[in-house]
């Protein structure tokens, strides 16, 4: 018998969101670990916020929020507020009940700077970590270093002379048209109006030199986890700078491997890193000079199990850039952007941590 197609809604519903969610979703045990997460971080949240006044939307709530722009590859909060509107799998994991009402998308960017300040998204990454090593999913002992390139949300058009003189109208103001044929254009006598703190850069020969930061990384070996990370501005040294520090913040006195292409093959990079009881498994670059890498490192079969190994961090990269969108950064600055990075690695990491604990 063929049924009836009624188009009155429904006043009332007797299912909640819960309900909705099946039991299997992977967003569950997701759920479950970022709850965790939270509750640990409460105490520091109540320090960001007033005692008295009119309650704010909880600091909870935006980050779950913000978790699944990144885990759903939403490029905007508005089209995550879209989202929120009318997903009942993204009301349950924020913990919205069905009558709730969404919030305008300026709030993020009102409340960012206060989770900037609290260095909310360094405590959430921190907490996960926790959990993976409860768990023993870290390694102590073999990690590896590697950067990429961010590119800054400013256009070429925005990378002016710093003491230009004054110039005539433009022909169109919303996109004018410039002519940069002849003219050397570089850091030091160059910066951009849109962000300032971008630097102009190109990762290898031949490429293309964008207004870009550098996203650094710190995985451990064992199970491809992150364990560290930076944004720095782009510079030709600021890979080998952010590896160095970043190998001073292992925790422990023991000693412990660094796997690593061939752009921290340098003598200083080495040196500095042995000096910190780190062993540098780099790869050799042998093209026309002695390597700083000798046989008293590459003899070892370590040594080429952290050439194998290291070769997993571009699954880290890969992921955060097209999943996290992080291929062009969405914000200015080091720190906004740095602040990004790190949750987003964080978010990597929670993924990781339910896929390796559904497989044991």
């Amino acid at each position: 018998m063929r049924g009836d197609d009624p188009q009155q809604a429904g006043i009332f519903s007797y299912i909640s969101p819960e309900e909705r969610v099946p039991p299997e979703h992977p967003l569950r045990v997701i759920r479950a670990m970022v709850d965790a997460v939270l509750k640990e971080l409460s105490p520091q949240f109540a320090r960001l916020y007033a005692s008295t006044g009119r309650p704010s939307i909880a600091p909870e709530k935006l980050l779950r929020a913000l978790l699944l722009q990144v885990l759903y590859t939403v490029r905007s909060e508005r089209l995550l507020m879209e989202q929120l509107n009318y997903n009942l799998l993204f009301r349950w994991f924020v913990g919205l009940n069905m009558d709730d009402p969404i919030w305008d998308p300026s709030t993020f960017s009102k409340n960012r700077e206060r989770l900037l300040e609290g260095a909310v998204a360094h405590a959430f990454f921190e907490q996960v970590l926790a959990q993976a090593r409860e768990r023993d999913l870290l390694s102590d002992e073999h990690f590896t270093v590697d950067g990429t390139l961010i590119e800054a949300w400013a256009g070429q058009k925005s990378f002016k002379r710093k003491e230009a003189a004054p110039s005539s109208p433009p022909d169109d103001p919303g996109n004018p048209g410039i002519d940069f044929r002849g003219e050397r254009r570089t850091n030091a006598t160059h910066a951009s109006t849109t962000d300032p703190e971008a630097r102009l850069y190109k990762k290898a020969k031949g490429q293309e030199a964008k207004l870009a930061y550098l996203g650094h990384v710190l995985m451990e070996n064992r199970h491809g986890l992150v364990v560290d990370t930076r944004v720095t501005q782009a510079t030709g040294t600021a890979e080998r700078e952010a590896a160095v520090a970043m190998a001073e913040a292992i925790p422990g006195q023991q000693r412990v491997t660094l796997g690593a292409d061939k752009n921290y093959e340098t003598r200083d990079c080495v040196r500095e890193l042995r000096e910190l009881r780190v062993t540098p498994h780099v790869a050799q670059n042998t093209t026309g000079r002695s390597s700083a890498i000798d046989g008293r490192t590459t003899r070892h079969p370590g040594y080429a199990i952290s050439q194998r190994k290291r070769k997993g961090v571009e699954e880290v990269f890969g992921w955060l850039k097209t999943v996290a969108l992080l291929r062009k950064a969405r914000h200015r600055g080091v720190a906004r952007v740095g602040w990004m990075f790190t949750f987003a690695a964080a978010v990597y990491n929670l993924v990781r941590i339910r896929t390796l604990a559904a497989a044991a």
